[in-house]
């Protein structure tokens, strides 16, 4: 394996539809070395820590999206984007580019190695550009809503709206640089996790070249 050089970074993105196990992947590849960047809890704290963005946010929401002692309504201002695509597409406006932001920053402070964008959204908020690569982790809807229901509980309706508003699987399969499925345990996931390190700190550079002869793990 060869290592990047001092001040050499590499950037992955990591996607995947609810309950594909995003997350999962990303604790793995962090054992193994990789700097994550949590996009979806980024964008949580600078909806509470940017002035900027809760300017905007309350500007298009109401001052309904914060609480009297200002963190986040965030189940009241779901329900405003709910089944709402173009209100989505406006909170996502105002919070996409601060997060991409974020993210730039990071790879300015120094690191090296592999820096990993795990998000649910890059290739519907079109973000694969600024990524060297982009695994997709994908699994069967049936083993997806599974895992949400012993994870946050929530209802089949519910988890139905949260996938019909994500690329289809077969979608985000076809985009992606490299296809990680994510079917089985976690020693299982862990030995992709590992195979996929590998293939991203190869080579002389991250690109989708590396992942020709490898493009489903």
């Amino acid at each position: 394996m060869t290592v990047p050089s001092v001040g050499e970074i590499r950037t992955l993105g990591v996607t995947g539809g609810i309950g594909s196990g995003k997350s999962a992947l990303c604790a793995c590849l962090r054992d193994l070395g990789a700097k994550i960047f949590e996009a979806d809890q980024v964008a949580r704290d600078l909806m509470e820590s940017s002035r900027q963005v809760r300017k905007a946010v309350i500007q298009e929401f109401g001052p309904g999206s914060y609480h009297p002692d200002g963190s986040l309504n965030r189940p009241w201002l779901a329900g405003q984007v709910f089944r709402d695509e173009v209100r989505l597409e406006k909170l996502n406006a105002i919070v996409h580019p601060q997060v991409a932001d974020a993210f730039d920053q990071r790879k300015r402070e120094g690191l090296r190695g592999l820096l990993v964008h795990e998000a649910a959204l890059i290739y519907e908020a079109k973000l694969e550009g600024r990524f060297d690569a982009v695994c997709v982790v994908s699994a069967s809807s049936e083993i997806r809503k599974v895992r949400v229901i012993k994870r946050d509980g929530m209802s089949k309706d519910a988890i139905r709206e949260r996938m019909r508003r994500q690329l289809p699987r077969k979608e985000l399969e076809r985009r992606a640089d490299v296809v990680l499925v994510n079917e089985g345990d976690e020693q299982d996931l862990y030995r992709k996790a590992e195979r996929l390190y590998g293939l991203a700190m190869s080579g002389a550079g991250l690109g989708p070249e590396n992942f020709r002869l490898f493009r489903r793990l």
